[in-house]
């Protein structure tokens, strides 16, 4: 089995893909941007993909949203994981001597409070992971990376200091896509593409009340330019109930009766690791 995560090795995304599969014949491919992970699965080159759609502060990612469409993937799995900041650096290291913290911008501002603390430069790298890399290589005690526990055991430094970052509840959530559009038997999600059949006020709240009138959980709700005409949306919707729940059936049936496009991009349940 091959599957496919945005890289490099230290990063996040490769730490719930390790986490959430657990095979031991794992043949991973790594990628360099989250639309090759849902590409390589697209065109073959992975039986799977795992790839962040939703951060509890950054929001939705919505690059990960228009690739699944693109290469029309479908949604078995969730993984949800906890993001927790650590100051790295090299053995020696102390907080006083920090001269300039390196991270890419979103974990920069998760942590801006204690940063702006240190009265200290910022460089910015690609990933998380990276900067945790390039302090090691640097090796100098002048310098320190934001990164995850994970990247900092992979490249051999030390917390200066622990969960730095201002929101304790920060989490990621993954999605795990693959060709087959099959739902697993215990799925208790849905995830709806509903491209409306005009534009017209109210067209949001027809649709919203759709579920609302069949007692239907909706968990997430993501507008997408349908990138045909400015002012042009389509709505991706998750439903708190499995593909095989008749009520999803029901919710399909009165949208498409009412005109509108309505495609099922996955089924699934979460993973939520500690």
């Amino acid at each position: 089995m091959k599957v496919a995560y945005l890289g490099p090795h230290g990063t996040f995304s490769e730490e719930a893909a390790h986490r959430y599969f657990k095979d031991e014949h794992i043949d991973w491919h790594i990628c360099d941007s989250v639309p090759e992970v849902l590409e390589a699965v697209g065109d073959g080159l992975a039986d799977w993909g795992i790839a962040p759609i939703e951060n509890a502060i950054e929001g939705t990612i919505n690059m990960t949203v228009d690739s699944l469409l693109v290469n029309d993937l479908y949604i078995a799995g969730e993984v949800i994981l906890p993001v927790s900041l650590h100051l790295l650096g090299t053995e020696g290291t102390k907080e006083e001597d920090i001269q300039e913290v390196w991270s890419i911008p979103p974990a920069l501002a998760q942590c801006r409070e204690y940063i702006r603390s240190l009265k200290v430069k910022t460089r910015h790298f690609d990933s998380t992971a990276s900067a945790a890399e390039a302090i090691r290589e640097a090796g100098r005690n002048d310098v320190a990376a934001v990164a995850s526990a994970y990247a900092g055991d992979l490249f051999g430094l030390v917390k200066v200091r622990r969960n730095i970052e201002e929101s304790y509840e920060n989490q990621t959530r993954f999605v795990v896509v693959t060709k087959d559009k099959k739902a697993p038997a215990d799925a208790k999600k849905t995830m709806l593409q509903v491209i409306p059949s005009d534009e017209y006020t109210g067209v949001l709240s027809s649709i919203l009340n759709v579920f609302s009138a069949l007692n239907v959980n909706l968990t997430w709700i993501e507008s997408r330019p349908t990138k045909k005409k400015l002012g042009a949306y389509q709505f991706f919707l998750e439903a708190g109930y499995g593909v095989q729940n008749p009520l999803i059936d029901k919710a399909v049936a009165v949208l498409q009766t009412y005109g509108h496009e309505v495609n099922i991009l996955g089924s699934f349940s979460a993973t939520k690791l500690d």
